[in-house]
């Protein structure tokens, strides 16, 4: 019996992969300092965290006081999420794949680890939710860059991109 769940876990673990990035556990004080260097994270954040795993980078959003989402396609990852996030207020998790759902339209800021493969669909997919919504939206990337933009700033393996509306002020139907 035991072997049948091992098996179940190792294939939802292991077919997410084709959907984004694997699990990687982030480092609270790599996070902290991307929150304070790279993009001031305030309470007038929202930030919508991609992939969102244990959900380590909501809770530390959550600290400097924005409103945080994540979406996570792995429903393990989901209820562990959920468990460490219950006293939370600030923190919600969703099962729910990124590139299906649309941004809140509260979303200052999405938070994102991704393999190198997904960056340019990702910076497609955030320049039509910042069109949509009719105004910028940051992109805090860990450990990947985007190909043939430049990044607005980058402190270690963190990248910050802005993605303006093209129409600013008019958001899109």
């Amino acid at each position: 019996m035991i072997w049948i769940i091992l098996a179940i876990i190792a294939l939802v673990f292991g077919l997410v992969v084709f959907r984004g990035a694997p699990y990687v556990p982030s480092h609270k004080k790599s996070i902290h300092q991307a929150f304070t260097d790279l993009y001031p994270l305030s309470a007038a954040d929202y930030l919508v965290d991609i992939g969102s795993g244990d959900g380590v980078v909501l809770r530390m959003a959550s600290k400097f006081g924005a409103q945080t989402v994540g979406y996570e396609i792995n429903p393990i990852l989901v209820l562990i999420s959920r468990f460490l996030s219950r006293k939370d207020s600030h923190v919600s998790v969703r099962l729910a794949d990124f590139w299906l759902t649309n941004l809140p339209d509260k979303t200052t800021v999405v938070y994102v680890f991704s393999v190198t493969r997904d960056m340019d669909k990702i910076a497609k997919r955030l320049q039509s939710q910042a069109d949509k919504l009719g105004r910028a939206i940051s992109l805090i990337v860990y450990g990947s860059k985007i190909n043939g933009i430049k990044s607005v700033k980058s402190v270690g393996a963190y990248n910050l991109y802005e993605f303006h509306s093209l129409q600013p002020g008019k958001p899109q139907v």
